[in-house]
C-alpha cells in the first residue's frame, strides 16, 4: 500500500499570466496616482536616480546683493556662490510573494494584478507616513509657532503644549492666516496646498464662512484625497497625518505650503521573477526606493492644531 499524500487546499481565485515589463510599469504609475506627492511635491530630480543609495547634488541660486549707488563711486563686486544640497535616496520599501504553478492554472482571476495593486497601496501608505511624519519639522520659523509671519510676527499657528483649537467658526480664518505667512515670504499664490486630517475637512465643509471661502470640485478623492480649495490652497485630506497626544488630547501637524518646498524622488529599481527553489512556481519581488528633502523652508508651514471642544 502506498502512503497517501496530504491534500493541499489551494488558494481561491488566483490565475493569470505575469508579464514583468507591464507589471513593473503599472505599479510605478499606480504609486503616483494614489498619493498626494504628485500634487504637493516636485519630482525634478527623480530621473537622475540610478540605484538605491544614490546621492543627488542640488545647486541653489545665491542671493545677489543690492547696494546704493552714487555717481563716481567705486563698485564692489561679489563672488556669488550657491549652496549645494544633497538629496540622498536612502529609504526603501519592498514586496515579495510566491506564485504556485498549480494554483495559477486552476484559479479564475488574474491574481498577479490584484496583488500588485495591493502592493502599490501598501507602499503608498508607508511612504506617506514617512514623509508626513517629519516634513513639518523643516518648516520655516516664520511659518510655524505662536509668533508666525515674517512681517506680522503675531500669527498663532500653535506650539507644543498650546495647540490651536479649530472649530467651524475659526478654521477658515486660520487657513487664510497660513496663506498670509506664505505671502509674507513672497511664496507664489499658485500651486499652494494644505494636507489636513479628515476632521479638519469636515470642519471646513460646515464652516460658517464656507459658502464664501470654500469651493469644492468634482475631482475624485479616491486617489488624491482632494476636497476643494480655500483661499489659494488646494486641500487634501490624509489619514497618514497621525495624531500626537499633547495636553491629554490628540493634536495634529497640518501641513501647508507650495510645491517648490519639498522635493521627492522615487524609483522602482528592482522587479524580478525567480524560480522557487522549494516549490513548483516562481517568486516575485519588487523594491521601491525613494528620498525626500525640504529644499525651501519658506515654502513649508506647520499648523499645530486640535479639534475645538
Amino acid at each position: 500500500m502506498y502512503p497517501v499524500s496530504p491534500q493541499v487546499t489551494p488558494y481561491a481565485g488566483m490565475s493569470g499570466t505575469y508579464i514583468p515589463e507591464i507589471w513593473s510599469g503599472k505599479l510605478l504609475v499606480k504609486f503616483y496616482t494614489s498619493t498626494v506627492f504628485a500634487y504637493i511635491a516636485n519630482t525634478d530630480y527623480e530621473g537622475e536616480i540610478a540605484k538605491y543609495g544614490d546621492k543627488v547634488k542640488i545647486r541653489t541660486i545665491p542671493d545677489m546683493a543690492i547696494r546704493k549707488y552714487k555717481v563716481g563711486q567705486s563698485l564692489k563686486y561679489d563672488r556669488p556662490k550657491g549652496e549645494v544640497i544633497d538629496l540622498l535616496i536612502d529609504r526603501g520599501e519592498y514586496f515579495a510573494f510566491a506564485i504556485n504553478d498549480v494554483e495559477a492554472k486552476q484559479a479564475d482571476i488574474a491574481y498577479v494584478d490584484k496583488w500588485s495593486d495591493d502592493a502599490s497601496q501598501q507602499m503608498k501608505g508607508a511612504i506617506d507616513k514617512a514623509v508626513l511624519s517629519v516634513m513639518y519639522t523643516s518648516a520655516s520659523a516664520y511659518n510655524k509657532g505662536a509668533t508666525a509671519g515674517k512681517i506680522d510676527g503675531a500669527i498663532n499657528l500653535g506650539v507644543t503644549g498650546a495647540p490651536v483649537a479649530l472649530g467651524k467658526s475659526t478654521i477658515i480664518e486660520k487657513l487664510i492666516e497660513c496663506g498670509q505667512c506664505l505671502s509674507e515670504q513672497n511664496v507664489p499664490e499658485t500651486d499652494r496646498y494644505s494636507v489636513i486630517p479628515a476632521w479638519m475637512g469636515t470642519k471646513i465643509k460646515v464652516s460658517e464662512l464656507a459658502e464664501a471661502s470654500y469651493s469644492g470640485d468634482g475631482i475624485s478623492t479616491e486617489r488624491s484625497g482632494r476636497i476643494g480649495k480655500v483661499d489659494h490652497f488646494t486641500l487634501y485630506t490624509s489619514n497618514n497625518i497621525l495624531p500626537v497626544v499633547d495636553t491629554s488630547v490628540n493634536c495634529y501637524h497640518a501641513i501647508f505650503g507650495h510645491k517648490t518646498g519639498l522635493t521627492f524622488a522615487s524609483q522602482l529599481t528592482e522587479v524580478e521573477k525567480i524560480k522557487n527553489p522549494d516549490d513548483f512556481g516562481d517568486l516575485m519581488r519588487g523594491l521601491q526606493v525613494y528620498g525626500f528633502k525640504v529644499l525651501k523652508a519658506e515654502s513649508v508651514g506647520d499648523l499645530y492644531c486640535k479639534k475645538a471642544a
